[in-house]
């Protein structure tokens, strides 16, 4: 529906929601939007002037902090780098986070993701516990040994990877494509000398030997970790670490 009120126009929104009490159910709802305007956008102007009981989950509206990731039109975004115009049509479908327990409408637990991130000791390891507290400068780094981590390092733990994930849906047990992301972060950072300790974290059938290499992770991955790449490369250091058969 196109309008003539300064460049806006009409959407519907259709919102998959979740009542723990009632289930699931769909309500729709019209909402004005410009050329500017986000999916985000669109259901704060819900919350604000037609029903304020949907629940949405949100933070900094920059596509930094990864609190708003949600499912549109089929695919996990996030809903405030998501341009409404750039979906196309008169229709915008949202619906919860793929692969996470649901807390209400738009708005999944993120607890056991959290979990397997810190299975994985998503920080620096070293041998010297003491000096890593009480060190008297920086660990130095050469340009070529922070390129070759840098990549991975931009996750915003948003689990759009987890949700866009074949496998964790049906593995919930699966470490999952964040997870071992960082694990391969860590373990390739110069700093760092905790390696074993994660191998020993991934190397299972939970770990990195589940991933079947669908690539939809990265796929979906706003900042561009390329989480199963990261994999592939983590299979390859276990190999290694294992040594001959």
């Amino acid at each position: 529906m196109q309008g003539g009120n300064g460049g806006t126009r009409k959407v519907r929104v259709r919102v998959k929601r979740y009542d723990p009490e009632k289930g699931f159910y769909t309500r729709e709802y019209e909402v004005e939007v410009d050329k500017y305007s986000t999916v985000l956008d669109a259901l704060l102007s819900i919350i604000e002037s037609q029903d304020r009981t949907l629940a949405v989950r949100y933070s900094c509206r920059m596509g930094i902090c990864g609190s708003c990731g949600m499912v549109i039109n089929g695919v996990p975004r996030l809903a405030c780098e998501t341009n409404v115009a750039s979906l196309g049509g008169d229709v915008v479908e949202v619906e919860p986070m793929y692969n996470f327990p649901l807390v209400r409408d738009l708005v999944t637990s993120m607890d056991s993701f959290f979990e397997h991130h810190r299975r994985v000791k998503p920080f620096l390891i070293r041998r010297d516990e003491e000096e890593q507290f009480r060190a008297e400068r920086e660990y130095m780094q050469r340009p070529e040994e922070v390129d070759e981590y840098l990549t991975f390092s931009y996750c915003i733990m948003c689990g759009l990877c987890v949700a866009a994930c074949p496998v964790v849906s049906e593995k919930p047990s699966f470490l999952g494509p964040q997870a071992l992301a960082q694990a391969y972060r860590w373990s390739i950072d110069s700093r760092d000398e905790g390696a074993v300790l994660r191998i020993e974290a991934v190397d299972d059938f939970d770990g990195v030997w589940s991933c079947e290499f669908a690539g939809s992770c990265s796929k979906v991955c706003p900042k561009g970790v390329d989480p199963a790449l990261a994999i592939q490369a983590l299979k390859m250091q276990v190999v290694r670490a294992r040594g001959p058969l």
